[in-house]
């Protein structure tokens, strides 16, 4: 049963594996190499040790609430946080270009797999290629929801499937992640890292000198009424709750159109940034304050998420299982990193490693790919997903919604056939834009 006393002691038990996975970057070089954060060693190494595979620490099952929290909390920070003016409707229009197509495209090349090749070999279900997007692109989440639609159907297949597809998925973004950011930064793709030989020894280590270190935030009121910290983090907290209520009530109106709450709390945010400045309360606020808040939420967050992978081995269809995820993990990288580079007018390695992270497995894996590549958040690119993921999640939520019905009542290709045109169509119309005319 949870209680109070079960959340601590799950965050005691990540915090300890933070402290030990910063040691081990300021001391292991080949970790420093891979740019490895502390985060992911620490929720590798929960995963390990924790119930899933060894068994000998006594963490919760709630790991993955803690990670949707979390996000929430990171989003709820950006509109506070951010300073430059956005660049306008281009910007957010190339993010929902780059993301809406590609996700249908992996919809639509996954079923294309399972039907046409899949099944001409072994005796799969004509669904079976669904289980590649449903596990990468949506992750957990989705493979859950489509599991349960399609066992309303009497396939009980499609739950493990898509849950092992999500488990792959996730090992995948951050390992050929890493591997992507250490390349990237070698070959100078990278806009705010360099070679790793270049590297100032803050970088490499993660720990700063005390000549370079700097004071984390401005005090804005005195302590014997309320703590400044307390009240950064108090506006945070109104954001992401206001959130979590948006996203409910959109939810109750309009059951089919169920908002992310990390999206509705970047909404939230940027009403309650214009409200604080229309009564001249945002001098009160601390950028820095909250920018080392958003850094926290965001640590915790990926070693959660790491931590909650559920490790399922599915032996009966594993060798056209191996084959559908080998080639999906394939595609995504081609279309990932091609039209990334075509499409981005800056940052574009950046961005990049941000979607591969959460193609190929969650949020917390962009955002931790993310952040190894732009610490600081220049590139703006959770700013731009937050916008633009208000006009992806509809598709998404069609695409969980319909897929099992479609394909139960035989219009499997027909659904093949409207996500690849429609991703192709989506591309072709940014094109026309002169979206892809990349400049400097």
């Amino acid at each position: 049963m949870f209680t109070p006393w079960t959340l601590l002691v799950d965050v005691g038990i990540l915090s300890i594996l933070l402290l030990v996975g910063k040691i081990l970057r300021a001391k292991v070089r080949w970790i420093q190499r891979l740019f490895i954060p502390p985060s992911l060693l620490a929720g590798f190494t929960a995963l390990i040790l924790g119930p899933e595979v060894l068994g000998w620490i006594p963490l919760s099952g709630n790991l993955g609430t803690y990670a949707g929290i979390l996000i929430a909390l990171v989003f709820a920070t950006l509109p506070l946080t951010s300073k430059k003016k956005s660049e306008g409707g281009e910007t957010i229009g190339r993010m929902w270009a780059y993301s809406q197509a590609g996700m249908l495209l992996q919809w639509g090349f996954g079923a294309a797999i399972g039907i046409f090749f899949l099944r001409a070999i072994w005796p799969v279900d004509t669904a079976f290629g669904l289980s590649m997007p449903a596990g990468f692109c949506g992750g957990h989440g989705t493979a859950a929801a489509i599991g349960e639609a399609f066992s309303k159907y009497g396939n009980g297949d499609m739950q493990s499937l898509a849950m092992t597809a999500a488990t792959v998925g996730i090992v995948a973004s951050v390992i050929i992640g890493m591997w992507m950011v250490s390349w990237g930064a070698e070959h100078g793709h990278t806009r705010y890292l360099s070679r790793f030989s270049e590297l100032p020894e803050e970088l490499r280590t993660g720990i700063l000198p005390k000549e370079r270190r700097s004071s984390m935030g401005e005090a804005s009121f005195s302590a014997i009424s309320l703590d400044s910290m307390t009240f950064n983090f108090g506006v945070v907290a109104l954001i992401a709750l206001a959130g979590y209520g948006l996203s409910k009530a959109v939810s109750a109106i309009w059951p089919v159109l169920m908002l992310p709450v990390f999206s509705c709390a970047f909404i939230a945010g940027i009403l309650v940034r214009w409200i604080i400045r229309k009564v001249r309360a945002d001098e009160y606020l601390s950028t820095p304050i909250l920018g080392h808040l958003s850094g926290a939420f965001t640590d915790y967050l990926v070693a959660f998420g790491v931590a909650s992978i559920k490790l399922q081995v599915v032996a009966r269809f594993i060798v056209p299982l191996l084959i559908l995820l080998a080639v999906g993990l394939l595609l995504t990288m081609l279309y990932v990193f091609l039209v990334g580079r075509s499409i981005h007018k800056e940052a574009w390695f950046e961005k990049s490693v941000f979607t591969w992270g959460w193609f190929t497995g969650t949020m917390a894996m962009g955002i931790a790919l993310l952040r190894i590549t732009d610490p600081n958040g220049k590139s703006r690119c959770l700013d731009d997903y937050a916008m633009a993921y208000l006009y992806i999640a509809p598709v998404e939520i069609a695409l969980v919604t319909l897929s099992p019905v479609l394909f139960v009542n035989g219009y499997g290709v027909w659904f093949t056939f409207v996500c690849l045109l429609a991703g192709t169509g989506i591309l072709l119309f940014a094109r026309w834009k002169g979206w892809f005319k990349k400049t400097k």
